[in-house]
């Protein structure tokens, strides 16, 4: 058996590595950007490779080589199932209502008179969002219909920018008001830079248009719930919103005690990612009228304490396990256990 991982400097590949190493599963390093990757793979079970929203290069054909990988008789992490919605809010949505989820109401329209129309006479406020994003960026709070309709007429005219540049040099000078540390100091002083060099996805992807999405306003949260759940194991966390604002995801100020969790949220989460077949599914939790309610998917997270820091998991059956995990460990154990299935 052997395991090619593309390494990064980030993501989870660093673990993916240690952990083949501690259980002596052979692996190499591949390079998915280059042309020959399905040669590099010819002596390979598996691919693992953590890309992200904001990897233009990814974005142009990461899903494409997952399919063509699998096709071939490759095990591929993230596979079809897991990868295929991510970053994509409109995909979701579909995804979402198909399989019963219990989800906002949402609407998604593809011309401008269409969304007008229904604004006409549309609930306020509405929450408006670009189909990708991540840390509650190309998220907001729409509360007039006036403020709706110019939305929708600048997705139909000249478009959205697919990163927010001004709210993202505004969430890192909030961080840094909070912790004034070295470390936030720096993040504010580089995402300045952005407000001049944009990120290579902006390049890539131009303009988002065409389309406006509208999902219903669920007031009374103050925070959200983050569930994992990596093959029927499910780490999960609150998160409080930022002030004198709706958005919880990205907002750094997590919780972590497993008493505070609902696991309502918990089952739905393992549940969800049950049905979807998906390797690893991190899923954002609310409260709604009538139980927990699903605002968006992932395969990633953030590597280090943000997951780290969980003082356990619970399994299938809601049964805690304590102890503090590195989730991505459990990310090479089933791959390999699919891998010895076969």
């Amino acid at each position: 058996m052997k395991i090619g991982i593309h390494p990064d400097e980030t993501g989870f590949s660093g673990r993916w590595i240690e952990r083949c190493e501690a259980r002596g599963v052979a692996w190499k390093r591949v390079n998915c950007y280059a042309s020959d990757i399905v040669q590099q793979l010819a002596d390979c079970d598996a691919l693992m490779w953590h890309w992200h929203q904001l990897d233009a290069k990814a974005w142009l054909f990461a899903r494409q080589l997952t399919q063509a990988l699998e096709a071939g008789g490759k095990h591929v992490f993230p596979n079809r199932q897991t990868a295929w919605h991510f970053d994509d809010k409109v995909g979701q949505k579909y995804l979402l209502e198909s399989v019963g989820a219990p989800f906002p109401e949402t609407h998604v329209f593809y011309d401008e008179d269409s969304a007008l129309a229904w604004l006409a006479g549309a609930p306020m406020p509405q929450v408006f969002k670009l189909r990708g994003g991540s840390g509650s960026t190309n998220v907001y709070l729409v509360r007039t219909r006036a403020d709706a309709v110019a939305r929708v007429k600048q997705a139909f005219g000249r478009g959205h920018r697919t990163f927010d540049r001004h709210g993202y040099v505004k969430e890192k000078l909030r961080l840094l008001r909070r912790d004034k540390t070295p470390e936030r100091l720096k993040a504010f002083v580089r995402s300045t830079g952005r407000l001049v060099v944009p990120y290579d996805i902006e390049r890539v992807r131009g303009f988002e248009r065409g389309y406006a999405y509208f999902q219903q306003f669920l007031p009374g949260n103050d925070f959200d719930t983050r569930v994992v759940a990596i093959g029927g194991r499910a780490f999960a966390l609150r998160r409080r919103v930022r002030p004198d604002d709706f958005r919880a995801s990205g907002s750094a100020d997590m919780h972590y005690a497993p008493e505070d969790i609902d696991l309502a949220k918990v089952r739905v989460a393992l549940d969800l990612a049950d049905r979807l077949e998906s390797q690893c599914l991190a899923v954002d939790l609310v409260d709604g009228p009538d139980g927990p309610m699903v605002l968006e998917l992932s395969y990633g997270f953030p590597t280090g304490p943000f997951l780290d820091d969980c003082p356990g998991y619970w399994d299938r059956d809601l049964v805690w396990h304590a102890g503090r995990q590195k989730a991505q460990y459990f990310m090479v154990d089933d791959l390999v256990a699919a891998i010895e299935a076969r």
